[in-house]
């Protein structure tokens, strides 16, 4: 999700020249602050 609308931002600021890829690394736990937003809006969602 934080990676959200970087291709676009890298293109906007490079005039279109900039290219990126991603490549998955590893997992990690969810900040608790985070997790309770998701618990919440999957609450929510049913």
């Amino acid at each position: 999700a934080e990676i959200f609308g970087f291709s676009t931002e890298l293109r906007s600021l490079t005039q279109g020249k900039a290219t990126f890829t991603s490549k998955f690394e590893s997992y990690e736990p969810v900040p608790s602050y985070i997790q309770g937003e998701l618990v919440k809006a999957e609450l929510e969602y049913h």
